[in-house]
């Protein structure tokens, strides 16, 4: 294999006609190049140059050499440019919370790429996950919940939103504006297993006496929304979850809340561009804007 350093070497000389030139212009001494050249022509197999006391000049094997080193010195050049126009000028560890909607993060992920010299790395993961790699410096920022303790100063709550049933298009109750939860006491539920109200959830049906048949348990918020467009069940989710065939009604006295926003671990890790450019795909697509 011949090593790129040796085809400078060559082309060097070719350019200079000149060993000691020829070394000067490649930061070297003339016996590391002439060693250069030397293990050049026992790697090709052919003398290269004819050597004089006044110059040096191409053998014919050497002339010939000499387009084909021109050629891929060429194309070493244009990949470093392209590899030096793409390199990114920083990489962003992006948690993100698992119970966000795939078009929100689609939406993040787009405005992030829209930030020239920018690589992000997204990591997915329940609030507490998240939490945790940030601690760990894993992370560098989350779109999480608004977390409580000593976390909650370097909080920025952006989006607020409630909790409302998913229903097939179909059902009986979708052209509703309030159900109240026994209306559910036959109904085919399914069950998102890290919903984060998923215990008040299930004792603000015990209460009321609704004990269903659980036709699935999931922790893919795509899967369940797309059971419920299929007929399948009915689930709680955030507001912010929508589908075609999906249904979204709120529910009688179950006014569960929940915070998005960003939570750094330093602010200087993070340009500022991409703080800005998350917090506003949250404003838009979540909303209920701080």
């Amino acid at each position: 294999m011949i090593e790129r350093y040796l085809l400078r070497y060559f082309l060097a000389v070719v350019e200079h006609g000149n060993f000691t030139r020829a070394a000067e212009s490649c930061n070297v001494t003339q016996p590391t190049l002439s060693v250069g050249i030397a293990r050049l022509e026992e790697s090709v197999g052919q003398r290269l140059f004819h050597r004089t006391n006044r110059r040096v000049d191409l053998t014919p094997n050497g002339a010939q050499f000499a387009e084909h080193a021109r050629r891929i010195e060429a194309q070493f050049n244009l990949a470093e440019q392209a590899m030096q126009q793409r390199q990114p000028q920083a990489i962003v560890r992006l948690g993100l919370l698992s119970t966000l909607p795939s078009p929100v993060v689609a939406a993040i992920a787009q405005a992030l790429g829209e930030i020239d010299g920018l690589r992000t790395e997204f990591v997915e993961g329940r609030a507490s996950e998240l939490t945790d790699r940030l601690d760990a410096a894993r992370i560098d920022l989350a779109v999480t919940l608004e977390p409580q303790g000593r976390h909650r100063a370097q909080f920025q709550p952006v989006a607020t939103e409630g909790y409302s049933l998913a229903l097939p298009a179909s059902h009986p109750l979708a052209a509703r504006t309030l159900i109240a939860g026994h209306e559910l006491a036959d109904n085919v539920m399914l069950v998102r297993r890290h919903c984060e109200v998923l215990t008040a959830t299930s004792q603000h049906f015990t209460a009321r006496g609704v004990r269903p048949f659980f036709a699935a348990r999931s922790r893919s918020d795509d899967r369940i929304l797309a059971l419920v467009a299929a007929g399948v069940g009915v689930t709680v989710m955030p507001d912010c979850f929508t589908a075609a065939g999906v249904a979204r009604v709120p529910m009688e006295d179950f006014a569960h809340m929940r915070t998005l926003g960003v939570l750094m671990r330093e602010a200087d890790v993070v340009p500022e561009a991409v703080v800005a450019r998350v917090r506003g795909v949250l404003a838009e697509r979540i909303g209920g804007t701080w």
